[in-house]
């Protein structure tokens, strides 16, 4: 994929689910001269911040509202963003311009949440916009290489992720989950439909019930993008909740792909980190 980042035209369109990261990313475009608009999803998007911008409300499965607003707004680049429940066919209520492309919707449906964010994708090229990804738009909010906590992997927690690398990289292809926790190289729990704040949830639940030997202290959370992913979606994101779980779980870090990871609100997350105690590390791609 050759990168849109010098070519991004004003203003963005930033399709808005929940959390923070779609403001995030509306501000970094502001810092730059560039116009956001956000088109909020209905029953996702926080309507308490999303008044600061310019904005405009649209539900899942009103493909030709939103099209007609995107042109509207002058909008031909467009960025998906921020959290979304996956909602069954059944819940959708469609609007004409989503039934006129109804076999690409069911097939996009068809699949895991990155066939499904790539196939709306790509309904929306086909009507002349261009889908751009966090590295276009705000490659500042992306994880560097390298530590960026005090705390470094030792031996043991570079071993663990090694595997959970080998292991992502197998899951990839059946779009399963981004995240692994590997103790001592031993696979311990696998990210599914909870996401990773689950992940961390089961594992600290695993060793209150004494399912798991290892002293705290010990093990690697691993987070990779899917194998074969369009980088322009779905990437993975971590946050100061995320070195919560980790702690919680008696991990020794966390370690993700460097420039193919979102992380929210860094300075947050290594202030944990650091009273933590947990390294925090940047894997080159």
């Amino acid at each position: 994929m050759i990168s849109a980042a010098s070519d991004i035209s004003s203003p963005v369109g930033v399709i808005a689910g929940g959390g923070a990261m779609p403001f995030a990313v509306a501000d970094s475009l502001s810092r730059r001269g560039i116009a956001p608009v956000l088109f909020a999803l209905r029953g996702a998007c926080d309507p308490a911040r999303v008044g600061r911008f310019r904005h405009h409300w649209i539900s899942v499965g009103q493909l030709g509202r939103a099209t007609k607003l995107f042109r509207s707004e002058g909008c031909r680049d467009l960025i998906f963003i921020g959290t979304l429940l996956r909602p069954a066919l059944s819940e959708i209520r469609l609007d004409w311009g989503t039934i006129r492309v109804l076999g690409r919707v069911w097939a996009a449906f068809r699949g895991g949440d990155d066939h499904l964010l790539s196939g709306i994708g790509r309904i929306l090229e086909r009507d002349g916009f261009r889908m751009v990804g966090i590295r276009d738009v705000a490659p500042e909010i992306l994880m560097p290489e390298g530590n960026i906590a005090r705390a470094a992997p030792d031996a043991a927690a570079e071993a663990d992720i090694a595997k959970g690398r080998e292991v992502l990289g197998a899951l990839g292809p059946f779009d399963i989950g981004q995240a692994v926790v590997v103790i001592d190289g031993h696979v311990v729990a696998v990210e599914d439909i909870e996401g990773t704040d689950g992940l961390l949830a089961r594992v600290a639940r695993l060793r209150e019930a004494g399912r798991i030997r290892a002293r705290s202290g010990r093990g690697v959370l691993v987070k990779a993008p899917k194998s074969g992913q369009d980088l322009r979606f779905d990437l993975p994101t971590v946050g100061a909740k995320t070195i919560e779980g980790a702690a919680r779980a008696g991990l020794a870090g966390i370690a993700v792909i460097a420039g193919n990871t979102i992380a929210a609100d860094s300075q947050a997350m290594i202030e944990l980190a650091d009273r933590s105690g947990l390294f925090i590390q940047g894997l080159s791609a």
